[in-house]
This record gives C-alpha cells, structure tokens and sequence, in this order.
C-alpha cells in the first residue's frame, strides 16, 4: 500500500500516477476564497467548517498571495467568515471554539499582511464590513471577556490571549491599528486583573496577559485618554497587584538566572584555563560574549506599574517566600522563546530558585531586588540596542522610584537590610568580590551601588552622556530625600566623589572636572577646616585614632567658626515627565516590542491533539 504524506494541505500518495489529494478544511477554503458564497451550495457549510481542524499555514498563506484588488473580490466571503467564526465562539463545543480562535489569528495575520497604502482597503472593511463593524467587535470582545473569565479550558484562554495579542500587534505602530479603537470601548481590563489575582490563572497565563496590558495601555497614550491607563492608576487590589509583581519577578528572575548560568559555564571551561594561562588581558571583551537577550516588554510593564500606579510601590518592596521552592508545575513547562521579546512564559512554576537568599538565615528576596540585579547585567553593555533601551528603561524606572516617598521610606529603612548581589564588570584594576563578603544594608545602598558602578564602567570613546545623566539624577534625588527627611546613610562616598583626582591631571577632562570641583567647595570647606582640628585634639590628648563619639565632640565645638558658602535650590529637582522629554523614546521602544511580540506569537505550541485529550474529559 502506498504511504501517504501530508505538506501544506495536501495528502499525497507516493506513486507518481496518483494526482495529489486536499485536506477537506484545504477545499472548504479554496471555497471561501471564490467570490460565491460558499454556503448556497452546501447550508451546513459553516456549521462543517469549524468542525475541521485549522490550516493555519495554508490560510495565511493563500490571503497573503493574493493582491489588494483579488482580495476586494471575495470580501463578502471574507466579513462572512469573521462572522461565523465570532458565532461561534458561543459554542457550547470546545472544539469549534477552539478553531474559531486559530482561523480568526490566521485571517487577522494574513489580511493585515496586504495592508499597505497601495492596497486601496480599509483593514475593518476588509474583515468586518463598516456598518457591522462595531456590532462585530461588541461580540467578539464579549466573547474573548467571557471565556478569559470563565472557569473552564486553561488552553482556551490561551489562545484568547494570543488571539488579543495578535489583534494589538500585527502593525510595527499599535497606534495606527484602528481596530484597537473598539478593544477601547469594549475593555477586557476586569480580566486581565482576574487573570493576575488568581494564582492558577496567573501561572499559565500571567505572563501574556502582563504584556498585553502593558501594549494597551501604550495605544495613543499621548494623543486621547486612554482606559487602560486610567483603570490601571486606580487599582488598589492587594491579590491584583502582588499578581502582577510575581509575573514580573519571575520573567526578570528568569533572566538573571540564565545570565548566571552562562557566566558559571564561561568560567569553568576553557575560558578559565585560558585566563589563568594569559591572565586577565582580555577579560572585558571575553565577557560581552556572555549575552542574554532582553525581555524589554515585561521591563515596560513593570515601568507603566510604577509609574501609573502609586499602590504599586508597596508591592517592589515585599518579600515572596516562595522564591526558591520548587513545585512540579501543572502543565510542562513551554520553552523559552530563541528570540527576545517572547510572549511564552519563562516558566509555568513560581520564582525559580535564582533567587534563593545568600545565606540560609538570609530573607528571601523581592521584586526590588530582583529588578536591580537584572539592571546590573543590562547595563554592563549598552552598545547592543536592545540592551541599550533596557538599560535606559531601568534608569527611567529608577528615577520613578526615587521621586516616590513611600519608596524613599522602605529604601532608606534600617530595618529592612538586605545582601544585593550586584553583577559587576570585570575590570583589570579589580577582583569580583565574593559573595559573603557583601554587608546587610538598607535597600537605598543597592540603588547608590548601582549608579556607582555604572558611572565608573562606562568611561567609553563613545561616552553614554544621556545615561550618565540619569544616574547622576537618581543619585541627587535619593540625597534631596536624605537631607529633607534628616537621614543619615552609612555609605562609602569616595567611589562617587573621585572628580578631584581629574582637575589635577593634564587632559581632556580637566577642565570640566575643574568646574565640578569648585561646585563642591562646601565639601572642601568642612574637610580643611575640621582635619586640623581633629589632628590637633589628637596630638595634644595623645591619641593615635579618635572614636566617633571624640571626632563628634571636635566637630561641635568648633562649627560655628566654620564658614560656608550658601547654594539655594540643591534640594530641588525636576520631576520625571514621559509625555513632554520620554515619548520618542517609549513610541520607538513600543514599537520594538510590538514587533518581536508579533514575531514570536506561537499558535501551534496548542497541538490539536492535545486539545482534543482535554476535551476528551468535558462533558
């Protein structure tokens, strides 16, 4: 008997005398794309169709062969398709609503392909028709709200999110995707949160639904009011919120723990021979190959969080004990996507153990910290473009942070201290510092620490001044908070205030180091007027190293002889502003993101015979 293939819907038989044979699905949809309608032949036509399994490949392959004029033709056939597809997402069958959901993913995909201004079509004419457009997609949003929420197939909601996922990002632009218009009116907000504030939803579905909110509330932000970003300023549900930092804290802690692997396998294997061979030469360059790709779509839902939504704050602080248990998850785990910007889920389990404190009588970690460890990796190397944008957008967030007084608090709380293992740059001039070496301090050091290090590691040709810039602006408003609030950190300086040793050196930057130097003449005044002082209780009471308490009882005595110089307006700083300084940034940034999304988009990790087992079980 002769083997049959099956390739791009068609089933062939080996002999070369036979003429190859198409899937049925494959002819119902050479049907639809006649200009006849396909159901005056056959009344069931529809009622079969949905029966069938998708052709995914081949639907979107066909509208994509065609040209605007052919596609025009069999636009009746088209809005009548869209639908009955919409019907039938009210289907009691499982199955028909699955295949509504895959071809309505492949028509939306492929008649967006042919979108193009020679095309001489309205996108919404195309799949809808005008005048039943809005009664169209009332239905289809009610249906998508229903399913997200009701309690049934965990693979049906799937899809519904990937369904939405695809409808936001089949244009580079989300702004200029008018069908967003109606998914505005028709909001599926309640259930996104629903999705986040309950843990089994959140697991398998957390991670899309994260970054879908986060494409919405993108759409047209400066131009008309956008829901999305007023429902998501309001939120103050605790179950709501923490779900959303747990989703954001696993794909970030994802991200460090394969950075962390991919250093551990650098440096045990000929890498590490090599350098105790030829010593550490080359050390920074062989480091940039250790690169894991970006996930700059949760780092921008984790930005609107912060930046929208003040209750949101609380959450960056809370610890979550279940960092580091390990569960056997629900469902096998879907890969990690091979390109950034992936809407797959790092894992379907809670925080994975990357973030297991240092030390067994250590606190577990939280989303704070988490997040300032990713930022220590990204911003290691800013030449890519993609880190280069997460590196800004970490900073962006930062600044956030460091304007909020709530934030401010729990950043500078001795009573919350935590060991933060930063990720440093190896550097010539310095070794790593070992892990049990780090010291427990308030959250605000981590914060400095970072700056710091940035500061000192990117002296490059092509100097990052825009960077810069926003490092040196966390650290004034963290010190704005300090002086206002009478805060008093135990904090190594000297690494932040090194400018001097330039202004006495011959070069390029002398002149401006000059400039910063005279600006802290204060600083200059208290040490050249209390030093001797200090020196001088010492000698005369023959002590070779004054106590705290002693260095304090000769800076008292003698302060009112010290002399300073009065600068108004230190304490005062500019508040963060997307709209007017940061949306080319986030427009581009959007755009970026919208586009791997879209390119990522997986409809086949829901094989079909996966779907019929689960619904093998529904009555």
């Amino acid at each position: 008997m002769a083997q049959v293939e099956k390739r791009g819907g068609l089933l062939r038989k080996s002999s070369a005398y036979k003429k190859p044979l198409k899937e049925k699905v494959v002819l119902m949809y050479d049907e639809i794309f006649m200009t006849e309608d396909p159901s005056k032949c056959s009344p069931r036509f529809w009622e079969e169709l949905f029966l069938m399994k998708v052709n995914l490949e081949y639907l979107e392959g066909k509208l994509e062969s065609l040209d605007g004029e052919e596609l025009m033709k069999i636009k009746e056939n088209i809005n009548c398709l869209f639908q009955h597809c919409i019907q039938a997402l009210g289907e009691e069958h499982p199955i028909r609503v699955v295949n509504a959901l895959q071809t309505l993913c492949a028509l939306i995909r492929g008649v967006h392909q042919k979108n193009k201004s020679t095309s001489g079509f309205d996108i919404i004419n195309m799949l809808m028709g005008f005048d039943k457009a809005e009664l169209c997609m009332k239905n289809l949003m009610e249906s998508l709200d229903s399913l997200l929420c009701a309690e049934g197939s965990e693979s049906l909601k799937s899809l519904c999110l990937k369904l939405l996922l695809c409808l936001v990002t089949v244009t580079d632009n989300i702004s200029q995707n008018t069908i967003l218009e109606y998914v505005m009116i028709n909001s599926i907000f309640e259930a996104i949160l629903q999705i986040l504030s309950h843990p089994p939803s959140r697991r398998e579905h957390g991670y899309d639904a994260v970054v879908l909110l986060a494409l919405l509330v993108n759409y047209r932000k400066y131009e008309s009011v956008n829901p999305y970003i007023v429902k998501l300023s309001i939120v103050d549900d605790e179950a709501t919120l923490n779900g959303m930092g747990l989703v954001i804290a696993q794909a970030l802690s994802e991200y460090n723990r394969q950075y962390k692997d991919k250093e551990e396998e650098h440096q045990g294997g000929f890498f590490s021979a090599l350098t105790n061979m030829v010593g550490s030469m080359f050390i920074a360059d062989a480091h940039e190959k250790i690169s894991v790709q970006t996930n700059e779509a949760i780092l921008l839902a984790l930005y609107e969080a912060v930046h929208l939504n003040r209750n949101f704050i609380t959450v960056l602080a809370q610890s979550h004990p279940e960092m580091g248990l390990v569960t056997t998850p629900v469902s096998p785990a879907p890969a990690t996507p091979a390109t950034p910007l992936g809407t797959t889920p790092p894992s379907s389990d809670v925080i994975s153990s990357v973030e297991l404190p240092l030390d067994a009588d250590v606190q577990t970690s939280n989303l704070l910290i988490t997040f300032l460890k990713y930022s220590s990796i990204v911003m290691q190397d800013t030449k890519d473009e993609h880190r280069l944008h997460s590196g800004k957008l970490c900073l962006i967030i930062l600044t956030c942070i460091a304007e909020d007084q709530y934030a401010n608090a729990f950043l500078h709380d001795d009573n919350m201290n935590f060991r933060v293992n930063l990720h440093r740059m190896p550097m010539r001039h310095r070794k790593k510092a070992a892990d049990k070496n780090l010291p427990c301090r308030p959250l605000v050091c981590a914060v400095l620490d970072l700056m710091v290090e940035f500061i000192v590691t990117h002296m490059m040709k092509e100097f990052p001044m825009d960077l810069y810039v926003r490092c040196i602006q966390v650290v004034h408003k963290l010190l704005c908070y300090q002086k206002k609030c009478r805060v008093r950190l135990h904090y190594t300086w000297r690494e932040l205030w090194s400018v001097l040793r330039l202004s006495t050196n011959a070069g390029q930057w002398k002149e401006a180091a000059s400039k910063v130097t005279h600006a802290l003449v204060n600083i200059r005044a208290i040490i050249n007027h209390f030093n001797p002082k200090i020196e001088s209780y010492a000698a005369v009471n023959h002590i070779s190293q004054l106590s705290e308490e002693q260095v304090l009882e000769v800076v008292r005595a003698n302060y009112d002889t010290l002399t300073l110089k009065l600068q108004d307006g230190l304490d005062q700083y500019e508040r963060y502003s997307e709209q007017h300084k940061e949306a080319a940034f986030f427009k581009e940034l959007v755009r970026s993101i919208s586009t791997n999304v879209r390119r990522n988009l997986a409809f086949h990790t829901l094989s079909q015979e996966v779907l019929l087992k689960e619904f093998s079980t529904i009555s």
